[in-house]
């Protein structure tokens, strides 16, 4: 069997989870991506026998044409990025294979439709309008400040800030659009409230709350995940409203991560719908934490599989997850590099996230992030404390 893998660049959830998972459960492996040369050495360096294809896997037809021309029919197609979730279930329903609504992938990505949909359901109706590249902000009805500017189709934060005015509001707006001519951008009320995420898996019928994680986000304006804290179970109200959301939406099969605030009254209001794995190392943190094969099982409802009726979760395991940022532009000088450690009941792990000898500017989005460090054990205290003394015992430096 054959597993087609949709990709752009590669990433972590894709080298280290899903396609270690691949191999395990017997599929064969080709990357559909539109940069064949990076995905060929990432997995040359990690000794992992996908095969690599180069494609405009941004175009449903190319994709299909690919696979369609290849030397073996698809068992699935698959992605774990944001950008690619429609043109897979495009493609997995033209091969009549278990495919996600692409609608609701659809939807997800793009925020403004995911405010209407939402508004038109009943559930939750957020102050919101669609900036197109030539239309001028200072003569539309816009929602009170302060308000979030974000990009229609963004991912990441990238882009995504907190203005206070229309003074900043034009600033903004004329600084994006310069960084991405032709962007449609979305002007939205700001949520107030304590980030939190649900992460779900479903086989198109039945879906799982495998838990979430509360968020800390850098100082605004700009929004920067840089803790995330397991929660095994939000409160029980708050996650039946999430899911409400998410059936408006439309999701079923697969993984989805979404993030959402909870405010006063327990009101859960999403920010977004990313219907894909949670990333930046969680949920390789996430397998460990549940204590199940979660890439493996990801991809077993790609091929058809239904979820177990237990999945056997643990629940007795606290996480932290905690990113080292760049504070400035230059060339990373110093760093500490790959590290696993045991520290008695407490497992935990480092990963560079960028390379010493690499030079960048400040982006103030998560390319700025220069490692991750994450810990899992029984006692939250302690895995805290073993987060924060691995970074206060290493250290990053950046030369202009």
């Amino acid at each position: 069997m054959r597993l087609y893998l949709l990709a752009h660049n590669p990433t972590d959830s894709v080298s280290q989870g899903f396609l270690p998972a691949a191999v395990r459960l017997g599929l064969a492996v080709t990357v559909l991506t539109d940069d064949p040369a990076a995905h060929r050495l990432a997995y040359a360096e990690l000794g992992l026998p996908a095969e690599v294809l180069a494609c405009r896997v941004g175009d449903f037809r190319e994709v299909v044409a690919a696979i369609a021309a290849h030397h073996d029919g698809p068992a699935a197609v698959f992605s774990n990025s944001d950008h690619l979730q429609t043109q897979a279930a495009l493609a997995a329903e033209y091969f009549g294979l278990p495919a996600k609504d692409w609608r609701a992938t659809l939807c997800a990505k793009n925020k403004a439709e995911l405010r209407r949909r939402l508004a038109a359901a009943g559930l939750d109706t957020v102050r919101s309008i669609e900036l197109t590249a030539d239309q001028d902000p200072a003569v539309v009805e816009l929602p009170p400040f302060p308000c979030v500017l974000k990009p229609r189709e963004g991912v990441a934060s990238e882009d995504v800030v907190l203005v206070a005015d229309l003074a900043e509001l034009l600033g903004r707006c004329a600084e994006i659009r310069e960084r991405r001519p032709g962007a449609v951008l979305v002007v939205e009320e700001f949520l107030v409230g304590q980030l939190n995420t649900l992460e779900t898996l479903g086989d198109g019928r039945d879906r799982v709350v495998l838990g979430g994680f509360r968020t800390r986000l850098s100082p605004p304006p700009h929004f920067i995940e840089e803790v995330l804290e397991f929660v095994p179970a939000h409160p029980a109200e708050v996650t039946a409203q999430v899911l409400a959301q998410l059936d408006a939406i439309g999701v079923g099969l697969g993984a989805c991560h979404t993030e959402f605030v909870v405010q006063p009254g327990g009101r859960a209001r999403i920010i977004e719908v990313n219907y894909r794995a949670i990333g930046d190392q969680c949920d390789l943190m996430l397998q460990e934490i549940l204590g199940i094969r979660y890439f493996e099982q990801v991809l077993l409802v790609h091929l058809g599989e239904s979820l177990p009726r237990e999945l056997g979760l643990r629940g007795d395991l606290r996480a932290r997850n905690e990113v080292v940022c760049a504070d400035r532009a230059g060339t990373l000088t110093a760093a500490p590099g790959p590290q696993d450690a045991r520290l008695g009941e407490i497992r935990l792990r480092y990963r560079p996230l960028r390379g010493i000898g690499e030079r960048h500017p400040r982006y103030r989005t998560n390319r700025d992030y220069l490692g991750v460090v994450w810990a899992i054990g029984p006692d939250q205290g302690a895995v805290d404390r073993a987060v924060a003394e691995f970074i206060a015992a290493n250290r990053w430096e950046i030369t202009a």
